[in-house]
């Protein structure tokens, strides 16, 4: 079986030796106080803030199941991943969200529930909720991630899947607990550095490898059954191979995930990195600069799908064995769950002495003298697991020594995404959950323990939930559809309407969590749009429930978040107590920013498809699309970018770290 060489080995060992290096470098900037581990101070310049956000988005796990959908559909699987790989919501975070969120000057978003709904019962209640759901939802995280890493790393490792997640969330977890928001950004602009160049290099490779396009276009057909590969056009109706049957209603699903991404994204904003920001000005930029950075990802992820193309037809001429030896490692494993399928087949390649004779004989016989390294990627139906493309793409096509290279870019990819989750979920508990309702007299250094506490739990609580799942896209699936449903309701609510309370929002995310929840425990094969409409309208009811049968919240503190927010919706009784010079500007505000809206996610589409046309050489299209990008882009200009409040003068990367080092010793 193929392995990597030495030096590729090497390559990854110095990769994780650098960033446990560079969290311990920063162990002491983090530890001065809570608003340094969990912020970085507030002194991390946008770009900074940008480009780590671009890190968090670009994961190892989200790649490989993009790069699935990729090589089934071609283009037209990032209609697909507008449930949240096409990461529209930023769109909306660049608009006006992120500001919204950023002028609490909280370090949580459930601290800034009690912003939003007071110090009292309610607000308590909202914030506690929002620290339990968020704990919640990263275990979700983390057991997606380590999903996707234990069946990318164990192509490349002779372990099981499991053991290689395990690893990564060791390293992961070992640096962040260390190192703090300051740290992660730091190993996120490391990791960036190396994604990108691997981006660019790949993409290149498969531009060249590209000869003719019909001649590419008829390959895409053979391989994949899909005649409509390399268009771009999203249709009603496609072909999708066993496991994947229910997407065959491509145009429907992109138009529900579209609106289901848009209903969602009107409560996003929360994220650390607008908390961090400085002011309104740096959070449209670094959102637009997160915006463009992260599409480099679609070209490299295309090209990865392209290069798998002819992999398969290399491997594969005839497709019938994968059906063959399904069935066979079926008929001596009759017990086999698919969501145990990747350690049962990393157990037959590595260990065959194990195995009934007949069977590894029989496997032989239908795949030939290199049956390890093609057995990886059969599926538990019989076809080609479309979610081990890239490491196989990366294991058999790449030279060696880039192969190295490729793997750290995209453990750099997976570390920024363990990173960043595990930071922000500690800050959530520490910060709301023990010291708000535990401990509220605690020093830094009892809370910079219960910080490092928190990241192993939930570290093992995701590692232990990996078990359960079937493959990344049917956590995935949950995750987004199921669980993140749930919580849309209370999450849009608690910004436009102003009667919404704190009792309203607990009862909301109880509610929407608990159906999920369930859902999964017993009813886990619901189709997605099930679990959405039952996640959702649970919410949703639970939400106007508890707003309705409880007391609004108090005037004096409606009139603060309303004066420091300025959000738009059914807030005019608050608007009109501003003096009218004020009210003209928040409603010029609120119109720039809604009008900006349809142009910047235009703009963030095409940006997205345009590299796309462009390596696997479908021209026609790229100019179609290009008129549509400008278009885009030009409205951003004149409804958003022109419209940037000054700022003040921006300080640089040295002057953050040391104003962060002056804030640790003082604390020493």
């Amino acid at each position: 079986m193929n392995m990597l060489h030495v030096y590729d080995y090497g390559i990854i060992l110095a990769y994780f030796l650098l960033v446990t290096g560079v969290g311990f470098y920063f162990k002491k900037v983090a530890s001065g106080s809570m608003e340094s581990y969990f912020l970085g101070g507030r002194q991390i310049p946008w770009w900074l803030l940008g480009t780590s956000g671009m890190a968090h988005f670009f994961d190892m796990t989200g790649t490989m199941l993009i790069v699935s959908f990729l090589f089934l559909l071609g283009p037209r699987g990032l209609y697909i991943e507008f449930r949240g790989g096409a990461v529209l919501g930023l769109a909306f975070m660049m608009c006006w969200a992120g500001k919204w969120h950023r002028r609490s000057q909280c370090i949580t978003n459930a601290e800034w529930m009690n912003f939003r709904f007071g110090e009292n019962p309610g607000g308590n209640a909202a914030r506690l909720l929002t620290a339990i759901s968020a704990l919640i939802m990263t275990v979700g995280i983390i057991a997606y991630l380590a999903k996707g890493a234990g069946l990318f790393l164990s192509m490349f490792i002779p372990i099981r899947p499991m053991f290689c997640a395990l690893i990564m969330l060791f390293v992961a977890t070992l640096y962040t607990m260390t190192a703090g928001f300051f740290g992660v950004v730091i190993t996120d602009l490391i990791q960036s550095s190396i994604v990108l160049v691997v981006a660019v290099f790949i993409s290149i490779m498969a531009l060249i490898k590209i000869g003719d396009f019909q001649s590419f276009s008829a390959l895409t057909e053979t391989v994949t059954g899909n005649s409509l590969w390399v268009s771009t056009m999203p249709s009603w109706h496609t072909t999708m191979p066993e496991g994947y049957k229910p997407y065959e209603a491509l145009g429907l699903f992109a138009l529900f995930y579209f609106l289901r991404t848009v209903i969602g994204s009107m409560g996003s904003g929360d994220d650390p990195k607008y908390f961090g920001a400085r002011s309104d000005r740096e959070c449209g930029k670094l959102t637009c600069l997160w915006t463009s950075l992260i599409m480099l990802r679609w070209p490299m992820m295309i090209s990865i799908a392209v290069l798998g193309i002819y992999l398969v037809a290399q491997l594969f001429p005839d497709q019938s064995v994968l059906v063959q030896t399904a069935e066979l490692i079926r008929q001596y494993n009759p017990d086999v769950a698919k969501e145990l399928w990747p350690d049962l087949l990393a157990g037959i390649i590595h260990s065959p002495g194990n195995y009934d004779p007949s069977m590894i004989e029989g496997i032989k016989g239908f795949l030939g003298d290199n049956w390890a390294q093609d057995l990886q990627l059969v599926s538990y139906e019989g076809t080609v697991n479309p979610e081990r493309i890239l490491p196989a793409v990366l294991l058999y096509q790449i030279p060696p020594g880039l192969t190295g290279l490729m793997l750290v870019a995209l453990v750099a990819a997976a570390m920024s995404s363990f990173d960043s989750e595990l930071n922000r979920a500690c800050a959530f508990f520490v910060r709301d959950i023990y010291q708000h309702f535990l401990r509220p007299h605690a020093k830094v250094g009892e809370l910079m323990l219960a910080s490092r506490m928190t990241c192993v739990t939930i570290a093992a609580a995701g590692f232990i939930m990996t078990y359960t799942a079937e493959s990344i896209n049917d956590i995935w699936g949950w995750f987004i559809m199921g669980l993140g449903s749930g919580l849309i309701a209370p999450m849009v609510l608690r910004l436009y309407w102003w009667r919404f309370n704190g009792y309203g929002f607990a009862t909301g995310v109880a509610f929407g969590l608990t159906g999920a929840i369930l859902q999964r425990a017993f009813a886990g094969g619901m189709l997605e749009w099930q679990q959405f409409l039952l996640a959702g309208s649970l919410s949703l009811v639970g939400s106007v429930l508890g707003a309705m049968l409880t007391q609004p919240t108090d005037q004096e503190t409606l009139n603060k978040f309303y004066r420091i927010t300025r959000p738009f919706g059914i807030w005019g009784q608050f608007k009109n107590r501003l003096p009218a010079e004020e009210q003209e500007a928040v409603t010029r505000e609120h119109r720039n920013d809604i009008i900006s809206l349809p142009f910047a996610l235009l703009w963030q589409i095409c940006l997205f498809i345009l590299p796309m046309q462009f390596i696997i050489h479908a021209y026609r299209d790229f100019a179609i699309t290009l008129v549509f990008f400008l278009i885009g882009i030009s409205g951003m200009y004149i409804f958003w970018y022109r419209n940037l409040p000054d700022d003040q003068p921006e300080g640089t990367f040295r002057d953050a770290l040391n104003n962060l080092k002056s804030q640790s010793n003082n604390q020493t």
